[in-house]
């Protein structure tokens, strides 16, 4: 019976095979929005890089009722389907 240590060729893949399914998973948390009967939400942070604005201008179209958000616990959520209709109506035409 062969004894395995951290340098063995077996614990070396089993560690990079590991190393990869945690990137996997981090990437999938990173990319996760919150869904609400098929409905996608987007953060702050979502909209201002989908609209190329800054937070600034959003926090004005939320004053001013420009677009559309929901507060939940404190957290802005914006509708998806929302963001790019106003996206679309603001295009040159």
């Amino acid at each position: 019976m062969e004894i395995l240590d951290k340098k063995s060729t077996e614990i070396v893949s089993l560690f990079e095979e590991l190393d990869e399914l945690l990137n996997i998973i981090q990437q999938a948390l990173k990319n996760r929005t919150p869904h609400l009967n098929g409905e996608k939400f987007l953060s702050n942070r979502d909209v201002c890089r989908m609209l190329h604005i800054s937070s600034r201008t959003l926090q004005d179209w939320r004053d001013t009722g420009k677009i559309p958000f929901i507060r939940i616990k404190g957290k802005i959520l914006y509708k998806q389907s929302k963001v790019l209709k106003r996206l679309e109506d603001s295009a040159v035409k």
